[in-house]
């Protein structure tokens, strides 16, 4: 069940993703955390950010909306707080989702995570859809995309993995970029811009307005951009939107990931991630799956 990633070697292809497994330590009686591959942190930025008022999160047909703004610790509090008891857990691959409105912001947060211990890599997030500002802005124009991704290698001591938004024309052309600019990996997709109405009230549901859709609703399109991103880098991906099952998650495999990373699963199941590990190396077994890293873009076209 073993593959590598950008220098690091995850003991299962199954992370959980950002934004759905808090800071980690949160699930350390829920999950066992060297059982999956690692997970990543909520977005830390350089200061303490409040998010977005309620209501944040709402239930949609085969998945969810959310805006939660981006909501977390800032950093400081994040190394001196959140990091520390991790410890517990050498084998886990930490993996800090890293966020900011401005390159200097971005690069701010690097430099401090690179003077903390127990760090495996960074995940540049560069496609959160409900903020106003940073994030998406840099997502969306190949131009800044470029820049920061650069700036951002730069200053890593660590392997960089950047975070592609779906709200694209091409997210396999914004891949390239990313890659030509020093990624090391890149993982997709983050969530798909929507909103839902409350016909009664005539109102958005969502205090923000708009937010991310994610769950299952999204995953044929998220695959296809796999599909589409892997025929573009020869670095590697880390597939997500909505798996739930090992045969989701093989899906994403054949599609050309690496790796995959579970996030809506694990609010109707906090132990989605680990549950998911184990069926997944159970489904290898049954299928003669030797390593599950032949999987990697084993998909099959039919000729003619």
């Amino acid at each position: 069940m073993k593959v590598s990633l950008a220098g690091l070697e995850l003991t299962s292809p199954v992370i959980a993703a950002s934004g759905t497994f808090g800071y980690g330590i949160e699930f350390e009686e829920i999950v066992s955390l060297e059982q999956i591959g690692g997970f990543v942190t909520k977005g830390i930025s350089l200061e303490p950010m409040p998010g977005h008022s309620a209501p944040r999160i709402i239930q949609t047909a085969a998945g969810m909306l959310n805006a939660i703004g981006l909501q977390n610790v800032g950093v400081e509090e994040y190394i001196s707080r959140k990091l520390p008891p991790l410890s517990r857990y050498p084998r886990c691959n930490v993996i800090v989702n890293v966020f900011g409105y401005t390159v200097g912001e971005y690069i701010g947060v690097i430099e401090r995570l690179n003077q903390a211990p127990g760090i495996a890599a960074y995940e540049l997030n560069v496609s959160c859809p409900n903020v106003h500002a940073g994030g998406m802005a840099f997502g969306s124009d190949s131009g800044s995309l470029e820049y920061l991704v650069s700036r951002a290698k730069n200053a890593s001591k660590r392997p960089l993995i950047v975070k592609l938004s779906p709200n694209v024309t091409s997210i396999a052309h914004m891949a390239k970029i990313a890659a030509e600019a020093g990624a090391d990996a890149v993982s997709l997709t983050n969530t798909f811009l929507g909103m839902s109405i409350d016909p009664e009230t005539r109102r958005p549901r969502l205090s923000n307005i708009t937010g991310g859709l994610s769950g299952p609703a999204i995953k044929p399109l998220a695959l296809r951009m796999v599909y589409e991103t892997a025929k573009s880098v020869n670095i590697p991906i880390l597939g997500m939107g909505g798996i739930v099952t090992a045969e989701d998650a093989v899906e994403f495999l054949l599609a050309g990931a690496t790796a995959i990373q579970v996030g809506t699963a694990s609010y109707a199941d906090p132990r989605a991630t680990e549950r998911l590990a184990h069926s997944l190396e159970s489904w290898c077994k049954s299928h003669g799956v030797e390593k599950v890293s032949s999987l990697t873009g084993a998909l099959e076209i039919p000729q003619g």
